[in-house]
């Protein structure tokens, strides 16, 4: 593992260090490796929001499709089909 060392102004490290007591994180390392790894997914997320939008669209998303959509997992999982509630 590579270290990297930063500089923080008091009131940054004091709210990092509350952040560490307050979220069980045992160092504050973990706790900037934890904001670094949602920053990634976050973008990865925009990303593919981005793709989709930007893509050709699709066949509408209706009962039809979620109805072949839970035969698909039904048949994939083994499981039993299950009539569906209606409130």
């Amino acid at each position: 593992m590579t270290t990297m060392n930063i500089s923080l102004p008091d009131s940054l490290k004091a709210f990092v260090d509350q952040q560490v007591s307050e979220r069980g994180f045992g160092t504050s390392s973990e706790y900037v490796r934890e904001l670094i790894r949602r920053e990634q997914d976050r973008q990865h997320l925009r990303g593919l929001l981005l793709a989709g939008a930007a893509s050709d669209a699709a066949a509408p998303a209706d009962e039809a499709y979620f109805a072949a959509l839970r035969q698909r997992v039904h048949r994939a999982t083994g499981a039993t089909a299950h009539p569906r509630r209606r409130s």
